[in-house]
């Protein structure tokens, strides 16, 4: 790790599984952000974060697992393999803000209600300025129809719903990251 890398935490669903549509997708982000040399962090476990885990790994790159007791308790696991670095957390709470408090940029993949509250939590957080702003970029249909079905005018002014990046794929969420990180470079 040198100074200057960014760390980007990867949000997913633990279930799926290899050679799976969003697992192979997830591995892609991994790789990817490796090779732009990022840190990759995630929840540490199965599924959407072990692919991205393995990405990075196999290009070379440094992971991060964020992992917690708690979960633990209900579903006994360890840390998935691809993790070189374990930060290791009591509660699910301490996990999940250190996941949004600690990283440069986000990639959301598709996942469930853990997913969802963690998107949620770090855009309410850049919304309101307990974070400094940094790219939530969303990866799938799953993102662009739940923002769109959420995402009412009334109630969300068009520069909140605008600290999201919505898009397709694996390649273009990480081009998004990578193109704000670059626009932030230039700026300083």
């Amino acid at each position: 790790m040198t100074p200057t890398q960014k760390v980007v935490s990867v949000f997913g669903s633990s279930a799926p599984q290899p050679l799976s549509a969003d697992y192979e997708s997830a591995r892609t982000v991994g790789q990817l952000l490796a090779r732009a040399g990022c840190i990759v962090q995630t929840g540490g476990y199965s599924g959407i974060m072990a692919a991205a885990s393995q990405g990075a790994v196999e290009v070379g790159g440094h992971t991060i697992g964020v992992t917690s007791a708690q979960i633990e308790t209900f579903r006994p696991a360890p840390a998935n393999e691809w993790v070189k670095e374990e930060i290791k957390h009591q509660t699910l709470r301490d996990r999940l803000l250190y996941l949004i408090e600690n990283c440069d940029g986000v990639i959301v993949m598709p996942g469930g209600i853990g997913t969802l509250s963690e998107m949620s939590l770090i855009w309410s957080f850049v919304q309101t300025g307990e974070l400094a702003p940094l790219p939530i970029i969303t990866v799938g249909g799953l993102w662009q129809r739940t923002l769109a079905a959420f995402i009412d005018p009334a109630y969300i002014k068009p520069a909140h719903r605008d600290l999201i990046t919505p898009t397709r794929t694996a390649q273009e969420a990480v081009a998004a990251l990578l193109a704000h990180f670059k626009t932030e470079r230039d700026e300083s």
